[in-house]
């Protein structure tokens, strides 16, 4: 510890930075071999979306599209070759299609990646209220034969209930639409 003005970081236990260590090299190889089971359309899809969402994209169409107006003004001393600019607009929507698919092919995959990861986390955190509902039953076990009165509480044995997330999936939904039922009906005259 040393004794500034400034408070000491404190280090995580080796034991958890072990743990942690080891789950970043895991997610971050995962990612990895994602990305290289990734097929030649998908990476040439990234790679113009990575290019049309970046400011050289953006530089680039200033030029081109700058000279193009330029080239074709009425007073330019240049031979004009789009003196109505239909050739432009016609160009200008043609890459709009283009681009808006690549980017729809990009995010659907995101999309892949994050219903994966929700899923992940889903399972997590059902796993882990498993072992807080076992931990809690051990732990009133032991307090009841240690004769200490908190694990009388009701409240325990409630917690102490496994989750069905099924069941809770069933009570949210229509708790929506009762919500949604008495809301339009709130709207009404």
């Amino acid at each position: 510890m040393t004794h500034s003005d400034e408070s000491p970081v404190e280090r995580p236990p080796a034991e958890l930075t072990g743990v942690v260590e080891r789950n970043i090299r895991a997610l971050l190889e995962r990612r990895r071999a994602e990305e290289q089971r990734r097929g030649c359309q998908d990476q040439l899809a990234d790679g113009i979306t990575r290019f049309t969402g970046s400011m050289r994209f953006v530089y680039l169409h200033l030029l081109v599209f700058g000279l193009w107006i330029g080239v074709n003004l009425p007073w330019s001393p240049l031979p004009r070759f789009d003196p109505s600019y239909v050739v432009l607009a016609m160009v200008a929507s043609v890459e709009a299609i283009f681009l808006s698919t690549f980017i729809l092919i990009t995010q659907n995959r995101m999309t892949i990646q994050a219903d994966k990861r929700a899923d992940l986390d889903l399972q997590i955190s059902l796993l882990a209220e498993h072992e807080i509902t076992r931990l809690i039953t051990l732990v009133t076990a032991v307090a009841q034969r240690m004769g200490i009165h908190t694990a009388e509480d009701p409240e325990l044995a409630e917690l102490a209930q496994d989750v069905a997330p099924e069941k809770v999936l069933d009570t949210m939904e229509a708790r929506r639409q009762q919500f949604a039922a008495e809301e339009s009906q709130s709207r009404e005259p």
